[in-house]
């Protein structure tokens, strides 16, 4: 499995931003889907997840309400959308997949993309 993020940038606080990550090597529908993200000298810490269907959705509560996740099994691509967006936000963003299960923890994931990096500042 391959996962290739694409987005990133550098806004200012309140903007919006769109992650797109698509995976290949492998059947889209067998995996659920997350978002991580990592800020400099923080651990990696669990954004939103998706499940194979796209009908469960998992968010931290740090973004809940100002981030929405989702996945269009045709084009094999799994969409983070970013509103308000706040300094705290910063950091690179990783998308990963998970065999079947919707999860939460990064154990669970067993590919992950190479990260984009999300800069908000004015």
């Amino acid at each position: 499995v391959q996962l290739v993020e694409s987005g990133g940038g550098s806004v200012q606080p309140g903007a919006s931003m769109r992650l797109v990550c698509v995976l290949s090597g492998d059947t889209f529908e067998n995996y659920a889907m997350g978002w991580f993200r990592q800020a400099p000298e923080k651990e990696r810490e669990f954004v939103a997840a998706i499940s194979r269907s796209g009908d469960d959705m998992r968010y931290a509560n740090s973004v809940k309400g100002r981030f929405t996740i989702s996945r269009d099994n045709a084009k094999n691509t799994v969409v983070l959308q970013m509103n308000r967006l706040k300094p705290g936000d910063t950091a690179v963003y990783f998308c990963a997949s998970a065999p079947y299960t919707i999860a939460t923890l990064p154990g669970f994931y067993d590919d992950w993309g190479q990260g984009v990096q999300v800069t908000v500042s004015s």
